[in-house]
């Protein structure tokens, strides 16, 4: 293969012959679905290769596109670690950490054990009411009108306004929130980034203050209350957590509802089984999750480690990239199609210690979105002419979605 090298982003020790263009983390729009065209064509190549624009800022890494390769890096603590693999601290000149995404053991456990009770099953049913009233809110406002951008309408503000909500963070403030949020996701641009993590850091240690001061029942006054081995965390821990809590929540549900959208969408048979049939919706979730999965994170390797035949040294970069793990062919037999029957064993939530804290959260709110659309409006399909644009990057998502009914 033919490919213009930047050379001062490839380790000495990278084999020429593994080093590939990586389209998926461009950090563009595309109008052909990446799933089944991008991600089918990386497919081909080798199950590990170098690409010298895989991280955020342009740097180079390692891309690993086999699910059982993924999954083992995934639970392998001793050779990669996550530490400061965000750079949002670095970019501002400063040191702290996105709790507990950035923690290596001992001191992710005592975190991760601290906070495993926020979002458990039962903890979310006291939700359910909230979670539905919020969806049905939204609809009313276009059900009768027969057609919505879906993403800006619905796939947005749902989860959302529904995780300001659980923060304490002003609901009204939510079109801001997401400026900065899409700066430090979505742009390529370094000084675009920094700006909106300083924006967020300063609103939320505003808020920090405020709940410290009238605390309430939300995450943030859950931070400032949190005690890690039987002792408080610090205020620039309390921070940390409410940064990541912050990134997390703003923007990971919303483009999988996108997606999860565009597909039901797109293939009406499919839509209309799930309507006659609605014991078929968490198995279709499921699927969905295995077929769409949006996010790239990231693993410094911090000893030599072999795997598949290629060697990674320390400080090498490692994309962990489930859009590949969910559409790998020696994992799922077509993975192109949609199968209800299929076992979920995805990895579209992560694994190992870092598997997403939120991911029950998530579950529910794409089948409460999924029950009341159905029930609110007839048969919705794409708008006849419509180009969907398609964002690749860290986070793929859709940038709009005209349906109409």
């Amino acid at each position: 293969m033919n490919v213009s090298v930047d050379w001062a982003k490839v380790p000495a020790h990278v084999p020429a012959d593994l080093i590939r263009p990586y389209p998926l983390c461009a950090r563009k729009v595309v109008y052909e679905n990446p799933y089944d065209t991008l991600i089918a064509e990386v497919h081909k190549g080798p199950k590990i290769f170098f690409s010298t624009e895989v991280f955020p800022i342009r740097q180079g890494g390692w891309v690993v596109r086999d699910a059982d390769f993924l999954r083992q890096i995934y639970n392998d603590n001793d050779h990669f670690s996550k530490k400061g693999f965000t750079q949002m601290a670095a970019m501002l000149g400063e040191e702290w950490d996105v709790i507990p995404t950035e923690l290596d053991p001992p001191r992710h456990t005592g975190f991760r054990r601290a906070l495993n009770g926020l979002f458990t099953p039962n903890k979310l049913a006291d939700l359910e009411e909230k979670v539905r009233a919020r969806a049905r809110e939204l609809i009313a406002r276009f059900e009768l009108r027969g057609n919505c951008d879906f993403i800006k309408d619905f796939a947005v503000p749902y989860p959302v306004m529904i995780f300001l909500e659980l923060l304490g963070l002003p609901i009204d403030r939510m079109d801001e929130f997401l400026v900065w949020e899409n700066q430090i996701l979505h742009s390529s641009d370094p000084e675009c980034r920094k700006a909106g993590v300083r924006a967020v850091k300063k609103v939320l240690l505003e808020a920090i203050e405020k709940k410290r001061n009238r605390p309430g029942n939300d995450l943030i006054t859950n931070a400032l209350n949190l005690k890690v081995g039987g002792k408080p965390i610090s205020d620039i821990e309390i921070f940390g957590h409410c940064f990541n809590l912050y990134i997390g929540g703003l923007d990971t549900v919303a483009s999988m509802l996108g997606w999860h959208f565009y597909h039901l969408a797109a293939h009406p048979d499919f839509q209309s089984q799930l309507r006659k049939d609605p014991s078929l919706l968490k198995p279709a979730i499921e699927e969905l999750l295995r077929a769409y999965p949006v996010t790239t994170t990231f693993r410094i390797c911090t000893r030599e480690y072999t795997i598949g035949g290629v060697t990674f040294q320390p400080w090498d970069k490692v994309a962990m990239a489930t859009p590949l793990a969910g559409r790998d062919p020696e994992q799922f037999d077509e993975p192109n199609e949609i199968r209800i029957d299929r076992k979920p064993r995805h990895l579209t939530f992560g694994a190992g210690i870092h598997s997403c804290l939120g991911l029950h959260l998530a579950r529910r709110e794409i089948l409460i979105a999924m029950e009341e659309m159905f029930a609110a409006t007839p048969e919705f399909r794409i708008k006849e002419g419509a180009k969907v644009p398609f964002f690749i990057g860290s986070i793929h998502h859709l940038e709009a979605l005209p349906m109409v009914w």
